[in-house]
């Protein structure tokens, strides 16, 4: 019987052929989803694809981008909010 952790969907089988000729199950964590960025959804790139435990385990420039709003926006709507902000500013002024 495997174990209760193994029994649950979020793990996935994985077959393997024994050097005695048996095939046996071993379970495995799905990969996560890809980080995405919260405001246009696309993929970010320097993000590693780990569980949350793994992740923990990582230092923080290992984790994310190390710019403002890194691992949260992607470089293109960082630059159009630094944009934005910037002409706001400009306005108050």
């Amino acid at each position: 019987m495997p174990k209760p952790w193994q029994r649950s969907s979020s793990a996935r089988k994985v077959y393997r052929r024994t050097p005695g000729g048996r095939t046996v199950i071993h379970y495995r964590r799905k990969k996560v989803d890809w980080a995405k960025c919260a405001n246009c959804g696309s993929i970010l790139n320097g993000v590693p694809r780990l569980r949350p435990s793994e992740m923990r385990k990582l230092s923080k420039s290992e984790r994310r981008p190390n710019r403002p709003y890194g691992g949260y926006l992607c470089p293109r709507c960082l630059r159009r909010e630094l944009i934005r902000r910037a002409r706001e500013a400009w306005v108050k002024v």
